[in-house]
């Protein structure tokens, strides 16, 4: 569902390109912290010797307990997922 924000402003194009520039930057932002985000899952896969599927099917399925490791995966993995959402809603905005 497309929802709409209004801005009112005196100099709409000079604040397009403003605005296009910071959406630009934040995608850099959110692409280098995907980035990190995935270094540190492969440093998990690693010392686990497990892909992060199969990590999450099993800690999902509550195969391996729940050790401070574990938790911390699990919540690199979500928060993936986050951005991962977070850069697919600044792509997919257009200014009109």
């Amino acid at each position: 569902m497309l929802q709409q924000i209004t801005i009112e402003i005196q100099d709409a194009r000079q604040f397009e390109s403003i605005l296009r520039g910071a959406l630009d930057r934040e995608v850099h932002l959110v692409e280098y912290a995907i980035l990190r985000t995935w270094d540190r899952l492969r440093e998990f896969e690693k010392k686990f010797g497990m892909s992060t599927d199969e990590f999450k099917r099993r800690f999902t399925a509550d195969d391996l307990g729940e050790t401070l490791d574990f938790i911390e995966w699990d919540g690199e993995i979500d928060t993936l997922g986050l951005l991962e959402e977070k850069k697919k809603m600044i792509v997919e905005a257009h200014i009109k």
